[in-house]
């Protein structure tokens, strides 16, 4: 597992801790949790996903990865 140093705001990391507190959780699991949400995930899981699209489409591979491609900048600028 890797570790990972940042810089936070002291009222942002004070409602950080506070929801984990009260969440009953960790930071760590917090801010993983957020960035799977975010659409933030390891390579291996993102072609999962294109193989299956792919297969309950009928699309090419290249046609499946312009939407997922598509689909993923869509959400991250959201």
């Amino acid at each position: 597992m890797s570790r990972l140093t940042i810089t936070l705001d002291d009222d942002l990391h004070r409602a950080l801790k506070e929801s984990a507190a009260r969440r009953a959780c960790t930071i760590n699991k917090i801010i993983e949790e957020s960035l799977l949400l975010r659409g933030i995930k390891p390579v291996e899981s993102a072609r999962q996903l294109v193989a299956r699209a792919r297969q309950c489409s009928g699309l090419s591979e290249a046609e499946a990865m312009e939407i997922a491609v598509e689909e993923t900048r869509a959400a991250r600028s959201a």
